[in-house]
């Protein structure tokens, strides 16, 4: 059955608490992944889709963003028709102290040894 046109997009989210590590660990494991984060997280505020740098499809590129709301990394929302990406800093830390902002630290001194 189609939606009615009156109805919002919305995207699921799954309950951090019920997120393992492990989860969240596979999905920081892709450095494409970790680009994508790195972005979300240098840029400071919620980026659309089309806005992250990735050497990716399009396609491919919605994997990964599946990947990491699923994990619980990100938060997916529309505003109008563009699909917005929000990262769960907040949340992430009071359930992995630490964890989201080593992994940015050590994708930033990844790409820049990369880029030496």
């Amino acid at each position: 059955m189609p939606r009615p046109r009156s109805a919002a997009r919305t995207v699921e989210h799954p309950d951090l608490s019920e997120v393992s590590l492990q989860q969240v660990m596979e999905a920081l494991a892709d450095p494409v992944r970790r680009a994508v984060v790195s972005q979300l997280a240098s840029n400071g505020t919620d980026m659309s889709c089309g806005t992250f740098e990735t050497p990716v499809s399009v396609s491919t590129l919605t994997h990964h963003f599946n990947t990491l709301r699923e994990a619980g990394v990100i938060r997916q929302y529309y505003v109008g028709t563009t699909k917005m990406n929000a990262l769960r800093a907040d949340e992430i830390e009071r359930r992995f102290p630490g964890l989201l902002s080593a992994v940015v630290a050590a994708a930033g001194t990844e790409t820049r040894a990369g880029a030496a």
